[in-house]
């Protein structure tokens, strides 16, 4: 059969083509939109005159002498004190990340390599106790924290989450594990490797798209977290999405919706970057999980 043959007609790539488009279009169109509303006035982003004030931006003009405006991440960072609720989300992020990596990275490469029965209904377990609301096992911390005067600090909104996140991160690493052959880890023990030797020097090194992978999932649970932050922390010390949550429920005093704003793109624009700095890890990751050659 010729190559010819194989490919698809013009008709079918340019209407694949356009479908690609538009759904690209209009999965971007709210981000770029609020990136581009976050340098206008609350006058001109909401302006009751219509589209035309938020895409010319006449009050921010006036304001500011031309059609953009710094202001509202100005007030945001100094006069809100948003720094605040980065740094709380880094901390509770990077401590997320950390704790479920290590466990989980050490948990599924036990379970992957276990012949026991008991691997199978730990994992079992694992996944039941994921399966359950996250709102429903939060319930049963709150009273215990309040007695031990946990309540409102970092590390314990730090653990709850990692508790919650702890059954996924075991079952996907614990499937990429199963991908590495077992022939790695016999030559690393006959070589004269202990066990933990043989996972750290021959696993770990054809491991790290998988893990890089539930890396950055593990991150997006710790960062993007609303529920856990919400109750269990207090406004004082709160995470970047709730804060953010705080500005759209003020919306009758003037500017707070534009902190909203502003707020919402400082979150996600830190994202982006990760995505794309990890973009071919994660794909690996996904595609191939941790085998090579």
């Amino acid at each position: 059969m010729s190559s010819r043959a194989l490919r698809p007609s013009r008709p079918l790539v340019i209407l694949a083509s356009a479908f690609i488009l538009v759904w690209i279009l209009c999965a971007a169109f709210p981000f770029i939109w609020t990136i581009w509303g976050s340098f206008k006035l609350e006058a001109d982003f909401f302006s009751y005159g219509g589209w035309k004030d938020a895409l010319l931006g006449p009050h921010t003009l006036a304001f500011s002498g031309h059609s953009y405006t710094f202001q509202n991440y100005r007030d945001l960072w100094i006069d809100q004190q948003f720094w605040r609720p980065a740094i709380n989300s880094v901390i509770v992020t990077v401590t997320v990340t950390v704790i479920s990596l290590t466990f989980g990275t050490l948990g599924g490469y036990a379970l992957a390599r276990s012949t026991s029965r008991y691997a199978f209904w730990i994992l079992i377990a694992a996944l039941i106790f994921r399966a359950m609301p996250g709102l429903s096992l939060i319930s049963g911390y709150l009273f215990p924290f309040f007695k031990l005067n946990l309540w409102g600090r970092l590390p314990t909104a730090a653990i709850v989450l990692v508790a919650l996140n702890q059954p996924f991160t075991l079952w996907l690493l614990h499937s990429f594990f199963l991908t590495v052959p077992r022939d790695l880890d016999e030559a690393a023990l006959v070589d004269g490797c202990s066990r933990f030797q043989a996972f750290r020097l021959a696993i770990m090194p054809v491991m790290w798209p998988g893990v890089v992978t539930t890396g950055i999932f593990s991150f997006l649970v710790g960062y993007s977290d609303y529920v856990v932050c919400t109750l269990l922390l207090p406004e004082s010390n709160q995470t970047m999405v709730p804060a953010t949550a705080a500005f759209l429920g003020s919306e009758q005093h003037a500017g707070k919706l534009m902190f909203a704003v502003a707020a919402t793109v400082s979150m996600i624009v830190p994202l982006l970057i990760l995505i794309l700095a990890f973009q071919r890890r994660i794909v690996d990751g996904l595609t191939a999980g941790a085998v090579k050659g």
